[in-house]
């Protein structure tokens, strides 16, 4: 099981590629629990060292690429993944309104991604307990 200290990487800052092709998110557009548009998966978030999937980065609001910010939604809240959409369990505002992410900055060393877990309201990966979904939900 990993642990706080597993460094997270952007998938596309390494060598490694998904194992099936059908499996990449990237592109996809993100649409909320009632159904409503709520951005653009830019990029997948992954632990390097159990090669699993942690968050997706998402482009949330802003118009003609103002004002956008990148959020974090761990995969724990994906419902479900089609051929251009991933479904999440919250709604459009709550993403819109999460902790931004930066990647060209390095998160706190001591537990960095508690606050988007409890943000989104699920058991962070190195939690007691945690089972890691069934993503991606085809």
């Amino acid at each position: 099981m990993a642990d706080e200290t597993t460094t997270l990487v952007r998938l596309g800052d390494t060598d490694l590629t998904l194992a099936n092709e059908v499996d990449d998110v990237r592109g996809h557009t993100v649409v909320d629990r009632n159904g409503e548009e709520t951005g653009k998966v830019d990029g997948l978030v992954i632990d390097q060292r159990e090669r699993r999937v942690r968050f997706l980065e998402v482009g949330s609001g802003g118009f003609l690429g103002m004002g956008k910010k990148q959020v974090l939604v761990p995969v724990d809240a994906v419902t479900g993944v089609d051929d251009k959409h991933v479904r999440i369990d919250k709604d459009r505002e709550h993403v819109a309104s999460g902790p931004v992410y930066d990647p060209e900055l390095t998160p706190e060393p001591e537990r960095p991604y508690e606050d988007v877990y409890g943000y989104y309201g699920h058991t962070p990966y190195w939690g007691a307990g945690y089972i890691y979904p069934g993503y991606p939900f085809r």
